[in-house]
């Protein structure tokens, strides 16, 4: 009976789907994504937990040796607490850079939306052409900027790059785009409205979800930075979490005693990420569909 369906679907020109693309396939495809995704993480809170000893015997899935209390003292006292220095640090650069940055980038991406100027297509255009350069190969002109006016290891040095991203700049065109009617920003100016009271009180409040589409992706893209602050800083000081633990880890070939910090400090590292994009979930998922439905 299934023979002659099929046979009759395909006679009737109706698509039949391939045996490779059934659910227990693609069940077992999202299962076997999301172990990879959370089996580090798990390894991670598991390995927070253990001393020293536990970690070279690779003993972690036992009740015993248990040091989560100890090494989280151990993580803030090391190095005479510096580890919370890094924290702050991550926090100011990703926090602060990240919403001035996603303020530029939306306000950028407006401007090309709904403003006429000339060569604003070839303007773009380099705008895309910039996302496309990776950020390690502005490591070195970025440097040699920072050496010629004297910010070399200095907090300005890693901040103000940071605020400057070229994806943001193309994500806030695509939100204008999506969320701005063009029948809206007229009525506002027939109304009286000047052009920036019409786009801080008319737009921005429609590019909200956009807006913070742009912040979590900036947020994680600064967290994480490495290379730059590892270019531009000598100063232990000013090094974010990223740079901070890769210098104890370094150490730690060295000096064992690192490892068990170092551990629960790159388990510290992914909260904020993880509550950042918990709370703001709501909006980032409204700004991903955006365009979606008209």
């Amino acid at each position: 009976m299934s023979a002659i369906s099929t046979t009759g679907a395909r006679r009737a020109g109706v698509p039949t789907r391939p045996r490779l693309l059934g659910r227990p396939v693609v069940n077992l495809v999202v299962c076997l994504s999301v172990l990879y995704t959370l089996l580090p993480v798990l390894w991670l809170v598991l390995a927070a937990t253990k001393d020293r000893d536990a970690l070279f015997s690779s003993d972690l899935l036992s009740l015993g040796n248990m040091s989560f209390v100890q090494n989280l003292k151990d993580l803030f006292a090391m190095d005479g607490g510096l580890y919370g220095r890094w924290y702050g640090n991550s926090l100011l650069y990703a926090v602060v850079g990240a919403a001035i940055g996603s303020l530029v980038s939306i306000a950028c991406g407006y401007a090309f939306d709904k403003y006429r100027f000339r060569h604003k297509e070839k303007l773009f255009g380099l705008v895309l052409a910039a996302v496309m350069v990776p950020q390690t190969v502005l490591a070195l002109p970025l440097y040699l900027m920072a050496s010629g006016t004297g910010l070399v290891n200095t907090f300005w040095s890693v901040f103000i790059p940071v605020l400057f991203n070229p994806f943001g700049v193309y994500l806030g065109r695509i939100f204008s785009q999506g969320y701005v009617p063009d029948e809206v920003l007229e009525a506002a100016r027939v109304d009286g409205a000047g052009e920036l009271t019409t786009y801080v009180r008319v737009s921005l409040r429609m590019l909200g979800p956009g807006l913070v589409t742009v912040f979590l992706f900036q947020l994680t893209t600064i967290w994480n930075n490495f290379f730059l602050p590892m270019v531009m800083l000598s100063d232990q000081d000013l090094y974010p979490v990223s740079l901070g633990l890769y210098t104890w880890n370094s150490s730690a070939t060295v000096s064992p005693e690192y490892y068990p910090v170092v551990i629960m400090g790159s388990l510290l590292a992914i909260l904020p990420l993880i509550l950042a994009f918990a709370l703001l979930q709501r909006f980032w998922r409204s700004g991903l569909t955006a365009g979606a439905v008209k």
